[in-house]
């Protein structure tokens, strides 16, 4: 590695050599710094949450189940309803002093066009409570 004095050299020729030592000085101030940062990001809190069991919520009066199979046929607390028909009973409920939570029940290969209508249509009859229900996770502890 060529260091360039303020001296003329008789050959005149520019130096061709990058000077590498700035560089390397730069990379060893950012190493330092990401060993000081990184543990910072990694940093969480250890929280021991209560573990308690609880049963299965029941179904209250003020409950609308909504299936919705794997063609996209639409169940009313398991009777099948046209999408009219779904929309002109989301209006009668949503006509209620005490509107009614809905719980969707969708099969995992419904598409998700046929979900997002009945969540529009639920949303424009008034009623904003909707609730997807899922099946728990086999082999979890509850």
């Amino acid at each position: 590695m060529a260091f360039g004095g303020l001296e003329k050299k008789p050959n005149g020729s520019p130096m061709a050599d990058i000077n590498m030592t700035p560089l390397i000085d730069v990379m060893l101030v950012l190493l330092v710094i990401f060993i000081i940062t990184a543990p910072l990001f990694t940093h969480a809190i250890r929280l021991d949450l209560p573990k308690v069991s609880s049963q299965a919520v029941r179904e209250t009066p003020d409950t609308i189940t909504l299936s919705i199979d794997d063609e996209g046929k639409l169940y009313w607390n398991d009777k099948p309803v046209t999408a009219d028909e779904m929309r002109s009973r989301f209006a009668e409920a949503g006509k209620r002093a005490s509107r009614p939570e809905i719980h969707l029940r969708a099969s995992s290969a419904t598409r998700y066009e046929v979900i997002a209508q009945v969540m529009g249509a639920a949303q424009q009859a008034g009623l904003d409570r909707i609730g997807f229900v899922t099946q728990p996770k086999a082999g979890k502890a509850q």
